[in-house]
Order: C-alpha cells, then structure tokens, then sequence
C-alpha cells in the first residue's frame, strides 16, 4: 500500500516544542525580572509608572496578540517614568529582547495557524482501513481499502463539506509512480458512485441477475473477477449530498450544486486526496458514467488548468456531452436522428420477427446508423417539403427498424421521442414498456392506453440490489459506521445550475477537446450499451465526430460497444468483454513514448 503519515491510524499528532513555546517562557521570565528591577529602581517613588508597567505582564492568552508595535509602545511608555532616574538602558535592554519575543510568537502563530489547518484537514479519525484479497483472472490480488471522508475547507481553514469516498489500493507497490490510481463517479446529477463501484470496477459487485432472470431480496456481493483493480488503484466519489457526503454546517448545498460548482469541488477533492495520498507522481485516470462523463470532461480542462494535474486518461461510460443530442424540443431534430439506431436495436431485442431476430445485431445496428444519419436525417431536414412518395418509403423504413407502427409514425411526423418508444413498442403485442436506462427492461402501467409511462423498469431492477448490499457492505465489510441515509440516487440536489449555459444547451465537449490538445498523452475511452435510451451510443458518435480534434490525435480516441443497456455490466458477457476492452485502454495510455 505504500507508506502512510505514522499517524494515519491514530487520533492527533503528538504535541511538539516549539519556538513559540519557548518565546513565551523567555516573555514571562523577562516581564517579571523588569517588574522586580522597577521596583527596586524605583523604590515606590513611581507607582504610576509600575501601575502602568503592570499592564504589560503577558500570558499564554495574550501573548499572541502582542505586536512588536504594542510592546514598544508599551515599554516606551514605562521608559519615559524612568529617565528621571537614568536607569533607561537596562529597561530598553529588555525592551528590545521583549519586543523580540513577541514577534517570534506572533510568527510562529502564524506559521501554527497554517499548521493547524492542515493538521485538522489532515485528522485519519473518521476514516477505515481495512485489508482484503480477492481473485481477478487468474491472480490474487491483495489490497488496502480505505473508506471514509475527507474534510473540504477553504484558504481560511473554514469546512466547506465532507466528501464520502471509498478507496482501493493494490499492495506490493512501494514506488506509486508504476502504479495508476483511477478517480471513479457516476452522474446524475444526483447520484452516488455505487453502481461502477459495485457493478462494474471494485472489487465486490452485486449479485442481482439480469433482465428476465432478476433474483429476489436478500441480495448479496461476490467477489468481481472482472474488477479493474488488477491495474489501477480506485478511488470512487460522492459528490456533495450523494451517498454520505454533505456541505458543512452553514453551508449552502447550492455552493455545489451547479456543472461549474460541481466540477470545481471534484477537482478540489481529486487534488486533496492526490496530495494527502502523496499519489502526485502516480499516472492518473477518470472515470465517469452518465452524467459523470460531463463532470469528467469539465475536470479534464479544470484539474489541468486550475491544479496543473496532467492526466493520462479518461473513461467514459455511457457518455453524454452534448446536451442537444438529448434534449427532444421543438425545432431541435438532432435526437431523432441519434436515438434511431438504439430504438433499432432495442426493437430487435424484443421482436417476434424471425426476418429482424436472425439478423446480427452489430450488422442491423450498422444498418440503422446509415438510415439514420442520410434518409432519415435528409427527411427531418427537408420537412414539409418531403415529397409524399419519399416521405411513405421513410416512414416504411422506420417503422421496419423500430418496431412502431407506420401509423403512428406519420401521426408524429416521423418523429418519435423516448417517451413514446417506451410505451408504444410493446403496446400492442404485450401491453408492457421499455426501460429507459436499459430497452432489455419490461414494465406494467396502471394504464396500457397512457401516453407515457409510469415508471422506469430497468432503474427499478437495480435500485434496490444496489441500495441494500452498499449499505450492508460500508458498515460490515468496509467497517465505516454511518446513522445518516446513503443517498444512492437523490433529488436534493436540485435545482441544479447551468446558468452559464442560459438558453444554450449544455456541451462540454470543447473542454475535453482542448485539455486532449495541451496534454498530447491524454487517452479517451468511451463505452456504449446497445439498448441505452439515456446517452444512446449513435449521440456519442455524433458527438465525437464533432470533437474538432487534430487528425494526430483522432486515434486517442477509442470505443467499445456492448448488448446491455446505460450500465452494460450488470450483463455479464458485457462486463468480462469490458474488464477487456478497458485493460487494452490502459496499456495504450501507459505506453512509453
């Protein structure tokens, strides 16, 4: 695990002495030796100036807040009394060895006000360090975990929040510069690192199943044989009011809880943790899903810009940085044409017709995106100047890729949202829906007639696998002891800010472009669910193909695909196909140049 501070698992750093301590001996044992010589001097001839004297007896309360201006005037003031009597050198003696004294302590106050800070920040009690071993391929794999927060404060020592934060260290590395440490989070906004962390990377993950074969509560983790820690350390975070973490007492949660916020208090915690760990020299990954992958790319520019923390890589899980491509507004056709392909595949998924079934998927996915990005783009664009004949054949089209009837395909214009694939897909022949999150889903409304959908059945399947064994898991395995609610996937932070994108839609894309431009060595790997109607992978695509990246750098970029839905690993042939994609990532981003 590498070396720690030596009081990592204690309380408080022992006391020390110091030249603070010792100023104010010197102070009190000056301050009494003047007294006594005053008096003697001026054998009570001067009570006034005693009197006056007597104000400048310094304690340990005091002497902090003594300048050195304060003690002259002070010491001047009694010098004056004494002139009569000639005596003023012994007194401007200790005038100036008073005076020094007291700058020395406020000095070294200074110097302990900035010590303190960090000693408080830097306080190993409220965290748990565990030891563990677990199988991943054909190793064993020891390691440390470390679970518990971090305590956020601004320049001024003042908490701004408690950061929850589960880490993963693989033993055996004394020298972290050959050892990865990957910063992992999912998105949102609004939710906790649970499901990579549980479902995909650490080294435990939920035993729940999957669609058609789910398994009924208790559940229970196993051990991930497909986990990434193998080859990287992981770090999984909560972003403020997720899972345990929360804004200090007097702190306004909306100081987070906005894109710029979010990302600036990520960075914060990715640089504390980097520090306090001493991993600066280690190579350095993120990994983000969903909404997690726009907090990525805004941290990609922001850690580099802000930290000067280069990193060698990014991983991005069901990605969306380009908010257009999802948002179904009026005279806003770009989604259409980007969730065709996943209404395609999702549709073969669930069809009777041995015709689309027999077909492979890659192959009819394949055949979708040519549709989609020049017929069907081509109709949307021409609109009410579509050719009635040209318009049938693309409404022909569409209805054989999708699943939906041509009927209804003309009533919406050729313009079908999410909300109505869910529902109409399976309306007629099984009066169920589609998830959202994952087409491989079923649900029942209450109403098979509605125009939307109750619910999502693919988040209902793994809400609660995931909220039961995260928490059982913290408390017993981990040993982290917590009274609050893990907030898995909350709505307490909303309102959520995107004021800087006021009447735009929210693209972060450029940000990512322009730290992959600085950092030349920076690789991006993105990864896609076939059947994920929340970031479809044909959205992705357009995104990256609009990136605007050099053609030197156009290969820093890979994909990989995989038939499950917006967390593709609780499928398991996805998660063994991405424990591979995801190990020849890092070794293209830690290749030697």
């Amino acid at each position: 695990m590498g070396d720690r501070p030596s009081w990592s698992n204690c309380g408080n750093p022992p006391p020390q002495v110091n030249a603070r301590s010792v100023s104010l001996i010197i102070i009190r044992i000056l301050a009494q030796c003047a007294r006594y010589m005053c008096r003697f001097w001026l054998r009570g001839r001067n009570e006034g100036a005693i009197a006056r004297y007597d104000t400048v007896r310094v304690s340990r309360s005091q002497a902090s807040s003594i300048t050195y201006l304060e003690g002259f005037v002070k010491m001047r003031s009694f010098d004056k009394s004494c002139r009569s009597k000639g005596r003023s050198l012994a007194v401007w003696v200790t005038c100036v060895v008073f005076c020094t004294a007291c700058s020395v302590v406020r000095a070294q106050d200074a110097e302990e006000s900035i010590q303190d800070e960090s000693l408080a920040a830097l306080d190993f009690s409220n965290l748990s360090i565990t030891n563990h071993a677990v199988r991943i391929g054909s190793e064993n794999v020891a390691y440390t975990a470390t679970t518990g927060t971090l305590t956020m404060a601004n320049e001024s020592g003042e908490e701004q929040a408690n950061i929850f934060f589960i880490a993963y260290e693989r033993d055996g590395f004394d020298d972290k510069s050959d050892r990865p440490i990957t910063f992992c989070f999912n998105g949102g906004p609004g939710s906790s690192s649970v499901w990579l962390h549980l479902g995909a990377y650490g080294p435990k993950r939920v035993d729940m199943g999957d669609a058609g074969a789910l398994k009924a509560p208790p559940y229970s983790l196993v051990d991930n044989h497909e986990s990434i820690l193998d080859v990287s350390d992981l770090v999984f975070i909560d972003p403020v009011m997720t899972g345990y973490s929360r804004p200090a007492e007097g702190v306004s949660k909306s100081d987070f809880h906005g894109l710029n916020e979010d990302i600036s208090s990520v960075a914060e915690f990715i640089r504390l943790y980097t520090t306090r760990f001493e991993r600066w020299n280690s190579p350095k990954f993120l990994s983000g899903e969903s909404y997690g992958t726009t907090r990525a790319a805004g941290l990609s520019g922001r850690l580099q810009d802000s930290h000067g923390m280069y990193l060698n890589g990014i991983l991005l899980v069901s990605s969306i940085l380009n908010f257009q491509t999802a948002r179904f507004d009026s005279g806003n056709d770009l989604p259409y044409i980007v969730f065709m392909p996943t209404y395609a595949a999702i549709n073969r998924y669930h069809s009777q017709d041995r015709d689309i079934t027999r077909i492979d998927v890659d192959e009819f996915v394949e055949s979708a995106r040519t549709f989609a990005e020049r017929e069907y783009a081509s109709a949307l664009m021409l609109g009410d100047k579509l050719p009635k004949d040209e318009r049938a054949k693309v409404i022909k089209k569409l209805s054989y890729f999708t699943g939906i009837s041509e009927q209804f395909i003309d009533q919406t214009n050729l313009r079908i949202s999410i909300w109505q694939f869910t529902k109409e897909l399976l309306r007629d022949s099984e009066q169920r829906t589609v998830g959202r999150l994952d087409g491989r889903f079923k649900g029942i409304d209450a109403d098979a007639t509605g125009s939307s959908t109750d619910y999502d059945p693919s988040m209902s399947a793994i809400r609660g696998p995931y909220t039961a064994t995260l928490n059982e898991y913290v408390r017993s395995d981990l040993g982290f002891k917590s009274d609050l609610p893990y907030e898995i996937l909350t709505g307490r932070v909303h309102p959520w800010s995107y004021r800087q994108y006021t009447n735009r839609y929210v693209n972060v894309a450029s940000t990512l472009r322009n730290a992959m431009t600085r950092n030349q060595d920076l690789y991006v790997h993105v990864a896609n669910g076939y059947y994920d109607l929340a970031t479809p992978f044909f959205a992705t695509e357009y995104t990256f193909n609009h990136l605007g990246l050099d053609p030197s750098l156009q290969d820093h970029v890979s994909m990989s695909y995989y038939e499950s839905g917006h967390m593709f690993y609780i499928h398991e042939e996805s998660r063994k196909k991405m424990k591979d994609d995801f190990a020849t990532f890092y070794k293209k981003a830690l290749q030697k140049k």
